[in-house]
């Protein structure tokens, strides 16, 4: 892997694009524009950070709020990879505080980005979908996510660095998604010598995965947010946003905590059907 900060630098640029709020049972809560800017100054050694939010008259009103920040350095909670994707978030899942991950990922004059959001009792709340384009680039979308258009074989590599700075680890990976009746579906994922099979009712769209009491929500253009229905920090757990960028090509970013409720690594998954 490039640097971190390298990595961070492809997310430069003007992105226009939406904040769209969804519930844990897929329902739009709300809607909002925004504009949101990366400027790299002093030799790329500063990033200035802008995001201004719109309200229901657009870009034509003046922003309803406007954020700025600066970064010289990246915390060690958040990844960024070759691709210019990232995975931040929670620390630590505590009971005494929220816990919630970020993801982002990049693509020629495109971003997507999810926050996933659970409630001090750790049940999954809400995610934010954020669909951004370059400024002066044509604003094109990928279809919202179905289950047909996931069914295949997934030919992927996994990039997975690590919260004690260890060396990062890449494996080849093989997921194979599968209808086994009209209202279910079947995955097995396959990596190193390791291989997980599972299967989830299909309801509308959301995937429930009953035995291990997952669920992954179906979003527009191309997302998906897949978590646990409630955290348990005595117990291992990961949460996962993936972005299907064409009908062949998928990526999925990870974080995973151990049986302390301790964040131990992020992982970058890309994926080509055969």
């Amino acid at each position: 892997m490039n640097s971190n900060w390298d990595n961070f630098l492809q997310n430069l640029g003007e992105w226009h694009g939406s904040f769209t709020t969804f519930s844990a049972d897929g329902e739009i809560l709300s809607n909002t524009l925004s504009i949101l800017n990366l400027v790299a100054e002093e030799d790329h050694k500063l990033v200035k950070f802008r995001v201004r939010r719109y309200g229901a008259e657009g870009y034509s009103s003046a922003p309803t709020t406007d954020f700025t920040e600066e970064y010289r350095t990246i915390g060690r909670q958040n990844v960024f990879f070759d691709t210019g994707a990232f995975s931040k978030g929670t620390i630590q899942i505590s009971p005494v505080s929220d816990f919630g991950a970020e993801y982002g990922f990049v693509a020629k004059n495109r971003r997507l980005r999810f926050v996933q959001l659970f409630d001090m009792e750790r049940n999954f709340s809400n995610v934010v979908l954020i669909r951004e384009f370059l400024a002066d680039t044509e604003p094109v979308e990928q279809p919202p996510l179905t289950v047909d258009r996931l069914i295949g074989r997934w030919i992927g590599t996994a990039t997975t660095a690590y919260a004690d700075l260890r060396n990062p680890e890449v494996m080849e990976t093989c997921l194979e998604i599968q209808k086994i009746e009209s209202d279910k579906l079947q995955q097995t994922l396959t990596f190193g010598d390791r291989s997980i099979s599972s299967t989830a009712l299909i309801a509308g769209n959301k995937l429930i995965f009953a035995d291990t009491n997952r669920e992954i929500l179906l979003l527009p253009d191309g997302g998906s947010s897949n978590v646990p229905l409630q955290v348990n920090s005595r117990t291992p757990v990961f949460v996962e946003a993936g972005w299907l960028v064409t009908d062949i090509d998928r990526q999925r970013l990870l974080r995973n905590y151990n049986d302390k409720g301790e964040w131990i690594s992020s992982t970058h998954v890309i994926e080509h059907k055969k």
